[in-house]
């Protein structure tokens, strides 16, 4: 991605925004919703199946779920998330969903627009961020109810589909429908590079201290949190004829909902840069559809025991290329994701989990000799990749042995990092341990775990895949928390913004 030079961005200071949010996937569109006055009320004609949150709920029915006390009403609540206001929106929303059942929302919507907190999303494509990227035959791995966002009913925009699960076409179409039905479009601004997010501190730039140069838009400040300071945002927008039009603003706080797949994760080892060697699947699918696969190809080498390692051994035995198939993981790992998957609604991951088990390479008893591989797909479990070479052999080690095979190409599936170049450091100082790199499973970024604010850095939110919640069904409890801050903030101010408009860029 091209940087912009400072020369080319308007000498003037530019204009104030309440909130700008970084990334138009999910995350970012729910967010968009919650702020644009859309409010969560118990609804009155329902029963949750969980009778001490019911209670809790029936206490406050007047109150909009934003307005109340999320702590208190997290409380006790377990899910499949680390964080507690996650689970809350989640169980709100899907009612006992973790125990098969279908039961509908008990929450019912009303719009306030004097509620309105004006913001800009900023996003590299059309609202519904990666899913635009992904593979349109491949099936979700959580179900098509999961993926919805409030107020709008899945099944509804997909012609009351039936099967449970949704391809990434039949998603993105519906993330992109959901922001016009709802009247969302005014706060996107599609085609849009951040480039750097820094924070400034208001009173720089006046000689008595005061806020020169900052206010004069008649924008209320909904910070609290972080001493008057403001968030310089730039980047650029990509308009037609690829022409690149920089912009600059200053925003009260920023929102990070950028999600996870920017950066694949690497081995970091000899021979991963040669150009037989990917870290996507739509490479396989790319050199399947052009023909330089088949089955006369040498095997193509995939690398992870996770469900984009299943999809790429999928897709390419369905096109009869054979596999090597290489993990780390012990085929009876625990946490290997195919053992929390019912069989019944992903029969293609068990095949694959089947053949991991069943066709894995072996060795006679002395060590010396192989046995052989299978003729469509052989596993090696328990083996790790020790080189590429550029006569494309690749060296594998395991069970204290090497072995080197000639293959077609690598794909390289073992997980992706977000990417923050546009924050110093990477925001590594962001994360749980700022010692190490930020990375959704094993560094997220540190929030207050009702906010969903930084930790370090006040002003600066975190949602989604960042904050280590990487379902859908989870990252909009991200945005119930920080509307239900911002919304406070505002309130503890006496006053509520209600003008609106993105006429900023």
């Amino acid at each position: 991605m091209p940087l912009l030079e400072e020369t080319a961005l308007p000498t003037e200071h530019p204009p104030t925004v309440p909130v700008v949010i970084i990334g138009n996937g999910p995350s970012g569109i729910c967010l968009s919703y919650l702020l644009s006055g859309y409010k969560p009320y118990l609804d009155t004609a329902t029963v949750h199946p969980n009778p001490i949150l019911y209670r809790k709920l029936q206490e406050t029915k007047h109150l909009p779920i934003t307005e109340q006390d999320l702590e208190y009403l997290s409380e006790g609540l377990e899910g499949r998330s680390r964080n507690p206001v996650a689970v809350l929106f989640d169980t709100l929303l899907h009612p006992n969903a973790d125990f098969g059942y279908e039961f509908p929302p008990v929450l019912q919507w009303r719009r306030d627009k004097q509620q309105h907190i004006p913001h800009l999303v900023l996003g590299r494509a059309t609202p519904g961020g990666a899913w635009h990227a992904m593979e349109g035959s491949m099936l979700t791995i959580s179900l098509g109810i999961w993926m919805e966002l409030p107020g709008v009913n899945y099944r509804d925009l997909t012609n009351g589909k039936r099967s449970d699960r949704a391809t990434p076409e039949e998603i993105s179409s519906y993330y992109r429908n959901y922001v016009k039905l709802k009247g969302l479009q005014k706060n996107f601004i599609d085609n849009t590079y951040v480039t750097s997010v820094q924070k400034l501190c208001r009173g720089h730039e006046g000689e008595d201290g005061g806020n020169e140069g900052f206010e004069g838009n008649g924008v209320e400040n909904v910070n609290s949190g972080g001493g008057g300071a403001l968030w310089e945002v730039r980047g650029y927008q990509q308009v037609q004829n690829d022409t690149h039009v920089p912009f600059s603003l200053f925003a009260e706080n920023v929102i990070l909902a950028t999600g996870a797949s920017d950066s694949p994760v690497r081995l970091g080892i000899e021979g991963e840069d040669l150009p037989f060697v990917f870290h996507s699947i739509s490479d396989l699918g790319l050199a399947v559809s052009r023909r330089k696969l088949d089955v006369n190809s040498d095997p193509v080498l995939i690398v992870g025991a996770g469900l984009s390692a299943a999809d790429a051994v999928l897709c390419a035995c369905s096109s009869n290329v054979r596999v090597l198939h290489v993990f780390r993981k012990s085929v009876d790992d625990p946490d290997l994701i195919f053992k929390q998957l019912p069989k019944t609604l992903y029969p293609e991951y068990h095949k694959v989990y089947n053949m991991m088990c069943s066709q894995a390479y072996t060795s006679n008893v002395a060590g010396n000799t192989s046995v052989g591989l299978f003729p469509d797909y052989t596993s090696f479990p328990e083996h790790c990749v020790v080189s590429f070479q550029s006569d494309k052999k690749c060296l594998l080690q395991g069970n204290n042995s090497l072995k080197a095979f000639k293959i077609s190409m690598a794909l390289v599936l073992i997980g992706t990092n977000p990417n923050l170049f546009f924050i110093k450091g990477q925001g590594q100082y962001l994360g749980q341990d700022p010692t190490r790199p930020i990375s959704c499973k094993q560094n997220p970024i540190d929030i207050h775990p009702y906010t969903y604010e930084c930790t370090n850095e006040p002003g600066l939110f975190a949602m989604g895949p960042l904050v280590g919640d990487n379902f859908v069904r989870f990252l909009k409890g991200g945005a119930l928390g920080i509307a239900s801050c911002l919304l406070k903030r505002l309130k503890n101010k006496g006053k509520l913004i209600s003008n609106g408009g993105s006429n900023f860029i």
